[in-house]
């Protein structure tokens, strides 16, 4: 079976108004789109393919404020979410979005998700997830959401490092640290350290895509988390 990777930047309860989440919005989708090709163009999700690819939308400040002032957007007292996707209606082609953003009760815990082609179809898969594209992507998202925690990984490989249940986060192909949570100790080779302007760490378990059907990639994987936690720095982004 395939592995799906994902994109994933996690921060605390952090009040946030729907202007103040459409201006980081902006960044996230402008900075995204110098990614790769396919995040160019972005439509609104709906109830059938045919319904979505009628609803493209320009990435911008006004677009979004609209968006998170709809009653369908809001969460609670406070908070906004969202849903988009790329347009490319072949299963695997392209790449989804969710985002909550606002909430200050923790009710809601605060994200931006970016669901990745599959690496079986050729050529975007191969092209986009690949380090040098995900080191940016990892990048456009902690600068437009300034994160604690985010990381590029499988449900697969999370899950043979971390039991299901278990709040941590976890050491994936790609993991970004917020310099809030402390200094990142040297790490066993080949893990890259690179710094993300004045925001925090990424760290790039390897140049090759990890997966969990490979024992060495979960051995080294399970060498940077266990350097990780021994200085708590994968605690959990709510505590």
């Amino acid at each position: 079976m395939t592995e799906r990777y994902y994109a994933g930047v996690y921060w605390p309860a952090r009040l946030e108004s729907a202007e103040e989440c459409a201006r980081r919005s902006v960044t996230f989708f402008r900075l995204l789109s110098q990614c790769d090709e396919i995040y160019a163009r972005w439509f609104e999700q709906g109830d059938s393919v045919e319904e979505a690819l009628q609803r493209e939308f320009t990435p911008d400040h006004a677009t979004f404020l609209r968006f998170f002032q709809r009653e369908e957007n809001q969460l609670g007292q406070d908070g906004f979410s969202l849903g988009a996707w790329t347009g490319h209606a072949e299963d695997g082609h392209g790449g989804m979005v969710n985002i909550t953003c606002g909430d200050a009760s923790g009710a809601y815990p605060n994200c931006c998700l970016l669901y990745l082609p599959r690496t079986d179809m050729a050529p975007v898969g191969p092209r986009v997830v690949a380090s040098p594209v995900l080191e940016n992507v990892l990048r456009a998202m902690v600068l437009a959401w300034e994160p604690l925690f985010g990381v590029v990984s499988t449900d697969e490989f999370r899950h043979a490092l971390r039991p299901k249940r278990d709040p941590r986060g976890f050491a994936g192909w790609l993991t970004y640290l917020s310099r809030t949570r402390g200094e990142v100790p040297p790490l066993p080779a080949p893990v890259r350290v690179e710094p993300v302007e004045d925001k925090g760490t990424l760290l790039i378990l390897s140049p090759e895509r990890i997966s969990a059907s490979n024992p060495q990639h979960l051995s080294l994987g399970r060498r940077v988390q266990e350097v990780l936690d021994s200085k708590a720095l994968l605690r959990p982004v709510l505590s």
